[in-house]
């Protein structure tokens, strides 16, 4: 498991030089900057060579055209925008549904699947990236075929592929944009609700529907320890401001948060007693659950459940508690700023 963009963006750069087949990359945000251009020369270099390459990048994620890629696509490279933005009466309705997940697949032999996009700007970020090897690559590559195929269509509360694949130990979980059908919802609710001494949790963004935020008090009221890390100020002050309305909510019902301190958290991983991992795209929010395409993978596998547990180790290492006498005395500014923005939670 890898968290510093650094060390993961090399790995992933290294296995892109060394395939022999194909490269699947399916991301949310690819960058115009150092970094992306690092990524598509790879991709290029590799096309010339023969080698498949199919990229799909969501088109609220960036800035540029297909233009960005025309070397590449000149070499046979195909590259897809997830559902272009399209401005229309129902703008907010349609273009709010968006390909939040990020995989890379290799030769059916290497897979990446975690938190992280392919850009510069969170060069310094925590993140959770999971590097395997072996068959599941296969389940991957389904999945992001699948991605590849539909990647213009407009899909609401429509099953239109196998949501749960079993591969051994795992269990990969997908969503589409529904409203009664959240799949990765649905699962943490499950894993919380039968937890028995302790759940972790580490997202950038905190805003949990109801029903999980009362799964959460009843699992602390039955003494399971719950520890959620997030940034002190994530990159969406919205979002900051929207989910310190509910601190009160889970000081009084002993559920632990805590701020990561060093720089912006961008992880997102769910530790279940020490046995379960989950790791992959979504936030643990309206619009991850709601409205975007997702993917997380769960699991026992007990060297990776330790690299998980390590890595949460470290997060903690860095983290602050929160303060509820200072929280009860934040600026009334901000109060009222958390109950304006109440009704828009769904959009962030």
């Amino acid at each position: 498991m890898f968290d510093q963009p650094a060390i993961f963006y090399q790995k992933m750069l290294d296995d892109i030089n060394l395939a022999e087949k194909y490269i699947y990359l399916e991301t949310y945000k690819f960058g115009n900057d150092e970094r992306g251009l690092q990524f598509r020369k790879a991709f290029t270099r590799k096309a010339r060579q023969g080698i498949k390459v199919k990229l799909m990048v969501d088109s609220w994620g960036v800035s540029y055209t297909e233009s960005f890629f025309e070397e590449l696509i000149s070499y046979g490279g195909e590259v897809r925008f997830f559902r272009k933005i399209k401005f229309t009466f129902d703008f907010f309705t349609k273009n709010h549904r968006r390909n939040h997940r990020k995989l890379l697949i290799i030769d059916d032999t290497i897979s990446y699947i975690g938190s992280a996009n392919i850009t510069g700007y969170s060069h310094d970020w925590r993140e959770s990236v999971l590097r395997l090897t072996g068959g599941i690559s296969e389940a991957f590559k389904k999945s992001f075929l699948e991605s590849f195929r539909i990647y213009n269509r407009y899909i609401f509360n429509k099953l239109s592929f196998k949501k749960i694949v079993h591969v051994g130990d795992f269990e990969i979980v997908q969503d589409n944009p529904s409203i009664y059908r959240q799949q990765i919802k649905n699962k943490l609710e499950r894993l919380i609700s039968k937890a028995k001494r302790e759940i972790l949790i580490e997202t950038p963004y905190f805003l949990p529907g109801f029903r999980l935020r009362k799964t959460l008090a009843k699992a602390a009221g039955k003494g399971v320890n719950i520890k959620i890390i997030l940034p002190q100020h994530s990159d969406v002050r919205a979002v900051d401001l929207l989910r310190n309305k509910y601190m009160g909510f889970y000081y009084k019902n002993n559920i632990h948060i805590v701020f990561y301190t060093p720089n912006n958290l961008h992880a997102k991983a769910v530790l279940i007693d020490d046995e379960v991992f989950g790791l992959g795209s979504p936030n643990i929010d309206y619009r991850s659950f709601r409205y975007q395409h997702e993917i997380m993978l769960f699991g026992k596998n007990k060297g990776i459940v330790n690299e998980v547990r390590n890595h949460f180790h470290v997060s903690l290492e860095s983290c602050l508690e929160f303060d509820h006498v200072a929280w009860m005395r934040r600026p009334r500014f901000e109060k009222m700023l958390g109950w304006l923005l109440l009704p828009f939670r769904h959009l962030f």
